[in-house]
């Protein structure tokens, strides 16, 4: 069975799909849609259907006053 990209809406493959947060991604796709770091399955968040980089979402989307460092750790 092929499943379709969320951000290109296109088919994906079995050898070339990247599975994450329950959907398939093609590699180049999966990136954050804040500042369009390359992710890696499983290691991001996710906000109205769409992958961010764990910076990008609590810079975003986090408590205020909240800080990261640029690898996702808690400055705070």
């Amino acid at each position: 069975m092929v499943g379709y990209c969320p951000i290109c809406g296109k088919p994906v493959y079995f050898g070339e799909k990247k599975r994450s947060l329950g959907r398939d991604y093609h590699p180049l796709c999966l990136k954050c849609q804040k500042c369009n770091r390359q992710l890696t399955a499983g290691q991001h968040a996710e906000h109205d259907e769409k992958p961010y980089c764990p910076y990008c979402y609590m810079k975003m989307f986090g408590p205020r006053g909240m800080l990261l460092s640029e690898s996702g750790q808690s400055l705070t």
